[in-house]
């Protein structure tokens, strides 16, 4: 395989209904500095939640039409719910590799359970040579990463409506062989974008959520954020497992997803720098500049500037 510095630059497009695709430019920028990267943010016509299966086909097929347009090689839909409902006609309708945040996600969450599995397997090894030197009865072990009744482990994934309603974190959880509990949140994206990141009111909100989804999922040991507003949230969420006495391992599908597309176009070792290593980004909104400089810059974490108008249609 070629080293990056010798390949053409890639233009990587990132799609989202809004904002919260940023948080998977974020995670992309430092994996594949080298890169130009073209944002569209789809805001005159979110949420998309709350449309129907054709018609959020329809806003995203011409949503990634246009980034395609504009020179995008490959296009990330950093989007659940145009993932979860969509991802297919925009594959279809596109002659570039189109890759999506719900398989990300999963097969992240695999690789941490194999790994979680591991651990324990390395943990019985060890007690079992400590207790076979010690002369005491080694039988019964068994590996607490199994599901009390022998089902495989699960896992509990934060998501919007839309999302849990589609099912597409359960249909790419059980491929890996794993059980999915899918818990709506419809309160958290709007409180993100209030920018209420580090707010009592939040805290509580979380706190109801994640004690609802651990009482019909007490024996969840990781936890899928299904929502790329939910990265900004992942502090919170970590304070709120620990008060609720609760550690899970958390997966952040917008960092999954970034590591999916540098494998895929076979970037250098994430962060090593080459000769064009300084990022370049266009963004695109097909609503008020003004509010997605403001709320972007946010999710971004640092600030987004020169944000143009695009008119995509109803």
């Amino acid at each position: 395989m070629k080293e990056r510095n010798n390949r053409p630059q890639p233009t990587i497009g990132v799609f989202d209904s809004g904002f919260g695709g940023l948080t998977v430019l974020r995670a992309l920028l430092p994996l594949i500095p080298e890169a130009r990267y073209i944002y569209l943010g789809d805001t005159a016509r979110l949420p998309y939640g709350s449309k129907s299966h054709d018609t959020i086909a329809r806003y995203a097929v011409s949503s990634a039409k246009f980034l395609h347009e504009q020179g995008a090689d490959l296009l990330v839909v950093a989007c659940n719910t145009a993932t979860a409902l969509a991802l297919e006609d925009i594959q279809q309708s596109l002659p570039i590799p189109v890759i999506g945040v719900v398989q990300p996600g999963a097969h992240a969450a695999s690789i941490s359970t194999r790994s979680q599995k591991k651990s324990v397997v390395l943990s019985e090894v060890r007690e079992r040579a400590v207790s076979e030197s010690d002369g005491a009865e080694s039988k019964g072990l068994r590996l607490s990463s199994v599901q009390p009744d022998g089902s495989p482990p699960k896992v509990l994934v934060l998501a919007t409506q839309a999302t849990v309603q589609s099912h597409a974190y359960t249909r790419a959880l059980a491929a890996h062989n794993l059980n999915a509990y899918e818990k709506a949140c419809p309160l958290l994206v709007p409180l993100v974008e209030e920018g209420w990141i580090n707010h009592p009111v939040t805290d509580e909100v979380l706190k109801i959520y994640l004690t609802e989804a651990l009482t019909e999922a007490p024996n969840a040991q990781i936890l899928l954020l299904g929502c790329t507003h939910y990265p900004l949230l992942e502090p919170a969420i970590r304070r709120t497992l620990a008060t609720l006495n609760h550690p899970l391992t958390v997966i952040d599908s917008a960092k999954a997803t970034a590591q999916a597309v540098a494998a895929h176009i076979g970037t250098n070792p994430p962060g090593l720098k080459t000769q064009n290593s300084k990022p370049t980004a266009a963004f695109y909104a097909t609503d008020s500049i003004e509010k997605f400089e403001r709320l972007g810059s946010g999710f971004l974490g640092q600030p987004v500037t020169g944000v143009r108008h695009v008119d995509l249609g109803g």
